[in-house]
């Protein structure tokens, strides 16, 4: 597959620090290099290897944190699990949008899959659902304000929203929503490996994050099954959709062809610059300020972070989904082909795609 560092710094780009108020103000450009996996501008199916080095760190502004835990912070239970030490830190998910853009890159050449995140809440500012068209919204929209919002009028509230408590050295919370457009059908399985089981895996690994739900999640239950009901029906060329997608794209574990919707919850930055009361590493009982550069809200850095993880679950069960189901012939009527990029010339197999 062809790859380049240019293929990867762009979502590196929207991750880094210092790109805008709403993020920490340490200053990063992320810039990556490729060392070994690709040849000439091609992978050589070898481990790929990037390293992206560190440029503005300030490790004298830890130094209250190395005697006083920090409310609410990884600080304390590294502790406990290991007794010291810890890399709690956001840098980590570098490696993440790294490795994300290279299974994007992937996924949209293999079988045109687009995966696009956005930020749909920040504090108490809530984006309506209804307001993102899933089928067209665009990464153009997404990235068109400092907040990652794609409607303009919500994006300014939820920036004021942000400085309200950016100018008070606090932090807010989020939600970050992301959509898979042009899933294949069949991706997960229906038991240990449910797609959204994966799913909410591999985003909860991410930190700071504090829930996630997929469809209609949550409020759905607030339905009656005649309301919550995705009914089918037969598209013009013989393919069996649904009408609605409070199902999220996944049925049974199983990914049915419809865009794949989900939200991730994002906690307040534990780490901010107002006085609070803590304990020390030698138990006793302290107030604690930091002077460290934080993000008043990580909600707009970690929309490419939730795209990466996305994109990574999807490449690996679009493989296992290769390997179990197109070793034998299918059935044309019920399951559509995997086909690789080179023979989409075909007319009728570009279609079932």
């Amino acid at each position: 597959m062809p790859l380049s560092e240019a293929d990867i710094q762009a979502d590196l780009d929207r991750r880094r620090p210092g790109q805008s108020r709403m993020t920490s103000t340490r200053k990063e450009t992320d810039t990556c290099k490729i060392y070994s996996g690709v040849y000439e501008g091609v992978t050589t199916g070898t481990p790929i290897m990037i390293s992206v080095p560190n440029t503005d760190q300030r490790g004298s502004d830890y130094n209250e944190m190395s005697l006083a835990y920090r409310p609410s912070h990884a600080d304390a239970t590294y502790d406990m699990k290991y007794g010291g030490g810890g890399r709690s830190s956001a840098r980590e998910t570098i490696g993440r949008v790294a490795s994300g853009a290279i299974a994007k890159k992937l996924l949209k050449e293999f079988s045109r899959t687009e995966v696009l995140a956005y930020v749909s809440q920040a504090h108490d500012v809530e984006l309506p659902e209804q307001l993102v068209d899933k089928e067209s919204v665009t990464l153009e929209q997404i990235e068109s304000n400092i907040v990652r919002c794609p409607d303009a009028g919500y994006a300014e509230k939820m920036i004021a929203a942000i400085d309200a408590a950016r100018v008070t050295g606090d932090s807010v919370g989020g939600v970050v929503s992301c959509i898979v457009r042009n899933a294949p059908r069949g991706l997960g399985s229906p038991v240990f490996h449910k797609l959204e089981a994966l799913l909410a895996g591999a985003l909860l690994s991410v930190p700071a994050t504090m829930g996630f739900e997929f469809g209609s999640g949550f409020a759905g239950t607030r339905l009656t099954g005649s309301q919550h009901n995705d009914e089918f029906y037969l598209d013009g060329h013989g393919r069996i959709r649904t009408r609605t997608n409070r199902s999220g794209g996944i049925q049974g574990g199983i990914s049915n062809g419809e865009i794949i919707n989900m939200r991730v919850a994002f906690k307040p930055t534990p780490t901010i610059g107002r006085k609070q009361s803590t304990v020390t590493r030698d138990k006793k009982e302290t107030e604690l300020i930091t002077h460290i550069r934080f993000d008043p809200c990580v909600a707009p850095r970690a929309v490419p972070v939730v795209e990466a993880m996305v994109a990574l679950v999807l490449v690996d069960q679009l493989m296992s989904h290769y390997a179990q189901c197109h070793l034998f012939p299918i059935d044309p009527n019920l399951q559509d082909p995997i086909v690789p990029p080179q023979a989409r010339n075909d007319e009728k197999v570009t279609h079932l795609l």
